[in-house]
């Protein structure tokens, strides 16, 4: 690898890592954030990145030095890292600062692999409705009996026992989502890692973690707090651990397995371990979560009720639809440019080009029975006619 390669390497990954933890964790950790606004955010802070080593290191040690849990077993790293690589974390980084809840897995990991994006989208969306109809069923169950009384009794301080189950589906839900997005992050870097590469690119990121929690989230933040009783750490537990016990069916492979029998009737022989956007995993939840509740309280009219759940949809599909586009376009745009910096090759004239092709090449071996520095003997053609005359043959 050059150096230019390792530069850019390195800005990928730095690039990425923030843009990622700036986008996809506050979806995971946004809760957290908005149910403990009162506690001091460094506490937060060390909470959470004490999760993040221990999962990056469990991986990279159960693994065979594979911190990304052997999610980029269909992603190699490319032979030439080209700045063409730090693109797509750069979009995301803008497109995040407009609060746009883009999907950073289809951004990011097809321009390494682009024959991979139909089975992402796959899982991805199976996510979403999973997620949702999940959520819808599980908040229509509880509505009446739970969060109507969480809602009613939101300014109490809540139980001992809330505070620990809050912060108990806060870390499930945290290494759930770890373990399925770490690829995104860890694509810029070589598959199997040293020691020092882990614990560089993990002081990195708990750095980046500290900004993100000193400024309590961000413009992503927004979404999780316009939801109904997200703020109160009773519902944040209840809305963590649903999520992660839907990253944790798709951890495994099963359902985009069952999703391959189903449609061609051969069960694989390897469990497919896909990336998946848990942006979606994270949007169907709580669009079926405002569902379910909004059924028995009608805290919201219909309207509205489509109107926040068709938002962030809106959003999500705009996300990907420009994550995609990106991502397809970026390889051809860069060989379009890398064809330019190369210069035409000369093109000898025509006549030259011919005669090159009749000359044929010189060799390097003298001709046998020519001696060095010796002109070679030559003896005159005898016509084919007389080739049958006797030497004392006068011809006639």
């Amino acid at each position: 690898m050059t150096t230019l390669e390792l530069v850019f390497m390195i800005i990928g990954f730095s690039v990425a890592s923030y843009s990622i933890v700036g986008n996809d964790a506050i979806q995971t950790l946004g809760t957290f954030l908005a149910a403990n606004e009162k506690r001091p955010w460094w506490v937060l802070w060390l909470f959470a990145s004490g999760i993040m080593a221990a999962v990056l290191i469990y991986g990279w040690w159960a693994y065979d030095g594979d911190p990304a849990w052997e999610r980029l077993d269909r992603y190699p790293m490319p032979e030439d890292f080209s700045w063409l690589y730090i693109v797509p974390p750069i979009a995301l980084l803008i497109l995040t600062r407009f609060g746009l809840p883009v999907s950073t897995t289809f951004l990011v990991l097809t321009v390494f692999a682009a024959k991979n994006l139909q089975d992402m989208l796959i899982k991805s969306l199976s996510g979403w409705v999973l997620a949702f109809v999940l959520g819808a069923i599980v908040y229509i169950a509880i509505t009446k009996a739970v969060e109507k009384r969480f809602i009613d009794t939101i300014d109490d301080e809540p139980s001992t026992a809330w505070v620990v189950l809050q912060w108990a589906s806060t870390a499930f839900l945290w290494a759930m989502w770890l373990i399925q997005d770490l690829a995104n992050i860890y694509v810029y870097l070589p598959r199997k890692l040293s020691f020092t590469y882990l614990l560089a690119s993990l002081l990195l990121m708990v750095g980046i973690q500290a900004y993100i929690f000193y400024t309590r989230g961000g413009s992503i933040q927004k979404i999780v707090t316009s939801k109904t009783n997200t703020q109160d750490i009773r519902a944040a537990a209840i809305i963590n651990f649903l999520f992660g016990a839907v990253l944790l069916v798709f951890k495994e492979g099963y359902v985009m397995a069952s999703i391959g029998w189903a449609t061609t009737g051969v069960w694989p022989e390897e469990l497919p371990k896909i990336p998946m956007s848990t942006t979606w995993v994270f949007l169907g939840l709580l669009a079926g979560r405002e569902l379910g509740m909004n059924i028995h309280l009608k805290l919201r009219s219909a309207w509205d009720l489509a109107k926040v759940i068709g938002s962030d949809t809106l959003k999500a599909t705009a996300g990907l639809v420009v994550s995609v586009i990106v991502a397809l376009l970026l390889p051809v745009a860069f060989e379009a440019f890398h064809n330019v910096e190369k210069p035409a090759a000369a093109t000898p004239p025509v006549g030259e080009e011919a005669a090159a092709e009749e000359t044929p090449p010189a060799s390097d071996e003298a001709p046998p029975g020519e001696a060095s520095g010796a002109a070679p003997e030559t003896s005159p053609e005898v016509p084919a006619e007389d080739a049958d005359l006797d030497e004392g043959s006068p011809a006639e």
